[in-house]
């Protein structure tokens, strides 16, 4: 699917979340039906998903957490793969630099770091060392609830 500059515009106007495509439409002096069929394509194509986000720090009792992780095979997309499928993780992305993965995860009271490393990333092969980096204080941060 071709992203134009339309689709683009679109997107910028549900950054903020819920919004009328009536209001999308005016503003970008488009047919509201015509806003309703790039957003559909779009969320068909796997492109764009419109979610509920929250700020984490909001939550009681809930933390983010940044793991940097070395592997010791570089299957890098097949352990990024296993790795984002595990209970707690928001995102992993295969990076640059002294980690192969960095992992976004979100604890909550009963599920924190201890319970993470020993239920379930020791259930991964490969991994040689971790990194944690906690997060006390985060600016533009917003995650899915995936609990």
């Amino acid at each position: 699917m071709k992203i134009d500059e339309t689709n683009i515009e679109i997107i910028k106007e549900l950054r903020q979340g819920k919004k009328s495509f009536k209001k999308i439409a005016d503003k970008l002096s488009i047919t509201e039906n015509t806003v309703r069929s790039r957003v559909n394509n779009l969320q068909d194509e796997g492109i764009l998903e419109i979610c509920g986000l929250v700020e984490p720090s909001m939550l009681p009792d809930h933390k983010v957490v940044i793991i940097g992780i070395r592997l010791s095979e570089m299957n890098l997309v097949e352990k990024g793969e296993e790795i984002s499928k595990l209970k707690g993780v928001i995102s992993v992305s295969v990076v640059t630099g002294r980690y192969d993965l960095i992992v976004l995860v979100l604890f909550k009271k009963g599920f924190g770091l201890l319970e993470f490393y020993t239920e379930e990333i020791s259930q991964v092969q490969g991994v040689r060392s971790v990194e944690t980096f906690v997060v006390y204080k985060s600016y533009n941060l917003k995650v899915p609830y995936i609990f």
